[in-house]
């Protein structure tokens, strides 16, 4: 029996496969979007309509997976909002809003961020608030930190929200005031809640915007090779959207939702049975929504992710202070029972090593019963008591890891003043985790992360120092990794977290044709030259969706 000619036969270059069976190889053939043969019987593949690619020597690999972004806010904040580094300073950040607010109409939210989350002191004050009115122009503002977790709100968003003196703080959040008693805009997780919805009432973002923020956060993502991701906080709204864009024919990505089953930051709607009910409308040919979110505490700066040992009093927190789960045992475990009974996995964020082992826990509970299937995350984990470091492996729990949260940077020096040194130094055990037999999977949680390059996330994984040179020095260097276990990382074990290993993260046959060409091969270069890497093509079942000499870049930041 003849196989059949292959539509789009790449040649002449090293084509890392990441596939067992297959190795590296220098041609591949494409048959209908997925990986027909690679080798000479791909070069047999060659008929009058196949597309030929000379690749010019280039390196080949897998496109990469991130397991961890928030892509539609993303989408969002580049082409509707304020885009701004969290490395300013406060009086610069201010300037940069007042320059934006300029472009606005006098009614116009200020929206986006971000400011960094080691200003909160100097931004909860009444004098600051006073300053943020002046640069908005007396607009309602809404501007995140670097998080997301938390805000800063002008006086018109605060009156337009009901946020008043006597305003109690809601469930999971709180509004901060000043010695008077009055607000001062910084709001605490779900603090922010209360005028991200006086938002959404107000200023609601219309359908044909909706689609156009998920397009744009998956068209940037190609840009940086990624061809596969886990949205890690799906609204309704945006499963709608993906949904929307595949039946168009527009989303060339393998997207896994998670939906959101509590929700302190976004003010999301609905929430946990209200849109997992409609799971199934949503799915389409290349959208998964086969997860759910939870938010399990909040982030270490604000005092809110949950740890076993307490605060720094001298940071301001009351003593024996140690933040707290959003959930008791009991709900927590009803929440992974009732969904693995639907066959539905969990990401579950975790900062503090409280949380961390109430996951463990409650998932050792869920495997017992009898559900080995449902995939478990635990997202962040920056912190895991030494005890707890050998379960993920006996849980088959995934450390879902985000770099660009913990190697040097704003982030980690805002950590290390709330926690005792010896404690903040020790974030994120990934050789220990990977020593025990777990499995790490890449993400970048962008837009909190300045992006979603993997190549400066890889480089971070292995030097334990920040990327862009900004900051100095090495966190927790014993941790380090080699530069193959950070590659799979972002391609064979985020596919496997993720459940997409069948058709994504490698490039053997039957798999989709999802591959990225680039400026250099990372096993030749010097390590400082891996996070200098790009993509300079994205192809996707085939197809090629982005080139870097045909396409604008990612804009420039402020």
């Amino acid at each position: 029996m003849l196989e059949p000619e292959a539509d789009l036969l790449l040649v002449n270059g090293t084509i890392d496969t990441l596939e067992d069976r297959v190795g590296r190889t220098d041609a591949l053939a494409v048959v209908a979007g997925k990986v027909a043969a690679a080798g000479e019987e791909a070069l047999a593949r060659r008929g009058t309509g196949t597309h030929v690619v000379d690749l010019e020597g280039a390196y080949v690999m897998p496109g990469l997976l991130d397991v961890h972004n928030h892509f539609f806010l993303a989408g969002q904040m580049d082409l509707f909002e304020l885009d701004a580094p969290p490395t300013l300073s406060l009086s610069k950040f201010l300037e940069v809003i007042a320059d934006y607010a300029a472009t606005l109409p006098d009614d116009g939210w200020v929206l986006g961020g971000s400011w960094g989350s080691g200003l909160l002191s100097e931004i909860n004050t009444s004098e600051a608030l006073a300053r943020l009115d002046a640069a908005t122009g007396g607009r309602p503002a809404l501007l995140k930190d670097d998080s997301k977790h938390n805000r800063w709100a002008s006086s018109r968003a605060l009156d337009l929200a009901g946020i008043g003196p006597d305003t109690p703080n809601p469930a999971g959040g709180q509004i901060l005031r000043g010695t008077s008693g009055r607000p001062t805009g910084a709001l605490i997780e779900a603090g922010g809640v209360l005028v991200e919805r006086a938002l959404a009432r107000l200023q609601p973002m219309p359908p044909e915007s909706l689609a156009r923020s998920a397009a744009r956060g998956v068209e940037l993502l190609h840009s940086y090779g990624i061809t596969a991701f886990q949205d890690a906080a799906a609204s309704l709204q945006t499963m709608r959207a993906l949904k929307e864009l595949d039946d168009a024919g527009q989303l060339d990505a393998w997207v896994v939702t998670s939906m959101q089953a509590n929700d302190f930051i976004f003010g999301t709607d609905p929430l946990g049975e209200g849109i997992i009910g409609h799971r199934e409308e949503t799915r389409s040919e290349h959208h998964r929504p086969d997860f759910i979110k939870i938010f399990l505490d909040g982030v270490p700066p604000a005092g809110t992710g949950a740890f076993m040992e307490p605060y720094l009093e001298s940071a301001g927190f009351p003593p024996c202070h140690c933040g707290s789960t959003t959930m008791r045992p009991d709900e927590l475990e009803k929440w992974l029972l009732s969904t693995a009974e639907r066959g539905i996995s969990a990401k579950i964020h975790c900062t503090g090593d409280a949380s961390v082992r109430l996951v463990l826990d409650t998932v050792r509970i869920i495997r017992e019963a009898g559900f080995s299937t449902p995939r478990y995350h635990i997202a962040h984990g920056q912190f895991v008591h030494p005890d707890d470091v050998v379960r993920f492996a006996e849980l088959d729990v995934t450390a879902d890891i985000s770099p660009s949260l913990w190697f040097p940077g704003v982030i980690s020096e805002a950590i290390a003043t709330v926690l005792p040194a010896e404690r903040a130094s020790k974030m994120q055990p990934n050789r220990s985790l990977l020593d025990a037999g777990a499995r790490l999977a890449g993400g970048s949680d962008w837009p909190v992360s300045v992006s979603p390059n993997a190549w400066e996330a890889i480089y971070g994984l292995v030097t334990r120092q920040d990327p862009s040179g900004q900051f100095p020095g090495t966190l927790w260097p014993e941790q380090a990794i080699t530069l193959e276990e950070a590659i799979r990382a972002y391609t064979t074990d985020s596919a496997e977290a993720m459940g997409l290993a069948d058709i994504a993260g490698s490039l053997g046959p039957g798999r989709s044709a999802d591959f990225i060409v680039l400026s250099a091969n990372p096993h030749e270069v010097p390590i400082d030259g891996v996070r200098r890497i790009r993509a300079r093509q994205t192809w996707f079942a085939g197809r090629k969706v982005y080139d870097e000499t045909h396409m604008a870049a990612p804009a420039a930041r402020l």
